[in-house]
């Protein structure tokens, strides 16, 4: 099956992958595109498990305030190296993150974190079950997860904190 330059172009803009990756993703899937993202999307998930034990000492705090300053997050993202903390991707990463704690009022990081007894839904409670405010059909760990396997380093949401006026 002959795969398109455009063909290659169009998944890695998609999903981050490098040329190679994208090529044979799509030779697998016989040049359907989403057929293409959907191995490259598991593959990442199999990459980010590999690398859950690494250690995250870096990273950065990422503000968000929502217009009119009534609401506002504090995320911690750590990753491996200063180098990846220092990227734009990294950074957009962090600012979703942070805005998706302004808007979606989660109370634990990980359903690990949240206790058996409480009477709040997992995927409410819990951040990184949460469906991302701009894609609904992807979660923040889901986000997280291709973080990780665009940048080759372990991600690690650390903690968060929510402010709104008067609450």
């Amino acid at each position: 099956m002959q795969i398109s330059a455009e063909q290659v172009k169009e998944l890695r803009e998609k999903c981050g992958a490098g040329v190679m990756e994208c090529r044979n993703a799509l030779v697998e899937s016989q040049g359907d595109v989403n057929k293409a993202f959907e191995a490259l999307q598991a593959k990442g998930f199999l990459k980010a498990a590999k690398k859950a034990e690494r250690v995250t000492g870096q990273g950065l705090v990422e503000a968000y305030v929502h217009t009119g300053g009534r609401v506002g997050s504090l995320i911690e993202l750590n990753c491996e190296t200063d180098f990846v903390a220092r990227t734009d991707e990294f950074k957009k990463l962090a600012h979703d993150v942070a805005m998706q704690v302004a808007a979606m009022c989660p109370i634990y990081v990980n359903e690990s974190d949240r206790p058996e007894t409480c009477e709040v839904e997992a995927s409410s409670a819990c951040l990184m079950l949460q469906p991302f405010i701009k894609d609904p059909s992807r979660t923040i760990k889901d986000l997280i997860t291709e973080g990780i396997a665009r940048t080759g380093e372990n991600i690690r949401l650390k903690r968060f904190v929510r402010f709104e006026l008067g609450g």
